[in-house]
């Protein structure tokens, strides 16, 4: 495949299964022992279920393989999140398959044939990269109602932000890695508590 006979790119997931007050929680760029046990932690205590989309250098990180485990015995989905944190805007197809095939093997080689529904590409930078990833069996999940975490790790700020980016029936984007999310992981703690006091239900993604 090549971007001149690629198919035209599939639609992106967007929503999150069910109805009324529903959204699904997907987290980025981990798996990262500073605030991966934390987010997964919280999670359980509430039952909820999430999409982690994994980055293959981060699994191979000491603890990595450890926390890939955990994420998928507490029943989270994977999302493959490349390699490694490189802009793929402008890849070729050859190059495209590569890399999400290798990050495969490496999720795999963790934790086995699990599914991996979808692809999420690094810094939005999609380029041919969602053709690629529909070939290869997975859904392009979208970079949608983000928080911009990687802009600032005020709790205050974050916390407005989730809160306005948490959306009946849509994803949230929030990051478990990339760099300290301290303030992540402590948005998701105040917003999860107020929503799910307000009705609230956390699922997943349409697809999966």
């Amino acid at each position: 495949m090549s971007p001149s006979t690629s198919p035209a790119a599939p639609a992106h997931v967007r929503r999150a299964h069910g109805t009324g007050l529903v959204a699904a929680l997907t987290f980025d760029d981990g798996p990262d022992p500073r605030a991966t046990p934390r987010l997964l932690d919280l999670l359980r205590a509430h039952g909820i279920r999430a999409v982690f989309a994994v980055v293959g250098e981060c699994i191979l990180r000491p603890g990595g393989a450890d926390l890939l485990r955990r994420t998928v015995a507490e029943g989270h989905v994977l999302c493959n999140h490349s390699t490694s944190f490189a802009d793929m805007g402008d890849w070729a197809a050859d190059r495209v398959r590569a890399d999400l095939q290798e990050n495969l093997r490496l999720i795999r080689e963790v934790v086995g044939p699990v599914p991996v529904p979808f692809w999420r590409a690094p810094n939005g930078s999609w380029g041919v990269t969602a053709e690629v990833g529909a070939d290869l069996g997975m859904r392009p999940l979208a970079v949608t109602n983000t928080i911009r975490d990687w802009e600032t790790q005020d709790v205050g700020v974050l916390t407005a932000r989730l809160r306005e980016a948490m959306r009946p029936g849509e994803l949230v984007l929030a990051h478990d890695g990339g760099g300290d999310r301290s303030g992540t992981v402590a948005a998701v703690e105040i917003v999860l508590a107020e929503r799910l006091a307000a009705g609230w239900r956390f699922t997943l993604p349409v697809g999966c």
